[in-house]
């Protein structure tokens, strides 16, 4: 009975601890998500995306890819993977393309949140911003030169909403706003609330000491495993809350987190995104592989700067 009231016990304080630092994670990306969201609404409604697709169009054209691809790019940039998917729906893209286009998408998708929330765990937005959309360009740039085949120009399929007018796509918004909202304040308290369980009976060493080998493959602190974890499952957007929190706590230092945020910054949501490029016609082994390979090379680039520079850290 003392063993259940000490669980007990237990357990609510780690309610009670992670409730304060979850709804004050949840209040700040949700103001984020909203004022971003409907930014860049009103830009695709005005137009605005729809020009710099255009304008990216020959860029795009000689990674072996349609100009219509540029469209989803740009929207995948700038909110996130589904919109990406949503306008690769209207095109037909063979698996190669599907491969290269997805891979720009997974390592720069969802641009002005995600970075948000690697510089408020220890990283510079500016470098974040350059080293995901460079390697997203650089990837592409590869693969169209040693995955088999070749771009065949294609008559373009893209569905346009040209009649869709200011109040469907506010009120389409708005919809998919909420849906997204409630499910961020949902997986944000609950991750909270794991990873204080997860420390308050020492289940994170164990988790850290399973996926040292992968850590140290990766190049990795020991000590970030558990946010390498929860990035390659849930992503960057609804781990925040962990990663934040793992900070403030000095469960993890910012110099660590900085390292990490070079790996998962171009590879993560290793799971229901890539799963559903796959579902699309992307290659899971090529979008997976070619990741984890520039991610190895910005990580010990990394760590050779910091290295060079004397950044002093005692865990890195």
């Amino acid at each position: 009975m003392a063993e259940n009231k000490t669980f007990t016990e237990r357990m609510l304080s780690c309610v009670r601890s992670a409730t304060p630092s979850a709804l004050k994670t949840i209040w700040w990306l949700t103001k984020i998500m909203i004022g971003v969201s409907f930014a860049i609404m009103l830009l695709q409604y005005f137009g605005v995306i729809e020009w710099i697709s255009e304008l990216l169009t020959p860029v795009f054209s000689s990674f072996g890819l349609p100009g219509e691809a540029a469209l989803a790019y740009v929207s995948g940039y700038f909110v996130n993977c589904y919109t990406a998917m949503a306008v690769m729906s209207t095109l037909e893209l063979s698996m190669r393309e599907a491969t290269i286009l997805a891979v720009m998408v997974l390592c720069s998708h969802n641009m002005i949140v995600e970075t948000t929330v690697q510089a408020k765990t220890g990283s510079s937005a500016i470098r974040i911003v350059i080293i995901r959309t460079l390697s997203a360009f650089i990837l592409a740039f590869v693969l169209n030169k040693i995955m088999p085949g070749e771009f065949v120009a294609s008559e373009s399929h893209l569905v346009t909403a040209e009649n869709v007018t200011f109040v469907m796509m506010l009120k389409s918004w708005a919809i998919r706003t909420l849906r997204t909202v409630g499910l961020m304040i949902v997986l944000v308290y609950l991750l909270t609330l794991l990873q204080r369980i997860l420390n308050e009976f020492g289940i994170i060493n164990h988790i850290a000491n399973f996926l040292k080998p992968v850590m140290i493959f990766f190049g990795l602190p020991p000590r970030t495993a558990f946010l390498w974890l929860v990035a390659n499952t849930l992503g960057l957007a609804y781990g925040a809350a962990v990663m934040i929190d793992e900070t403030e706590h000095g469960s993890t230092t910012k110099e660590e987190n900085d390292i990490l945020n070079h790996h998962i910054g171009v590879s993560h949501s290793n799971l229901e995104d890539l799963l559903l490029f796959t579902a699309m016609g992307g290659s899971f082994l090529w979008m997976l592989l070619s990741r984890w390979a520039m991610s190895l090379l910005l990580v010990w680039e990394r760590k050779i700067e910091m290295r060079f520079k004397q950044i002093p850290s005692k865990h890195v």
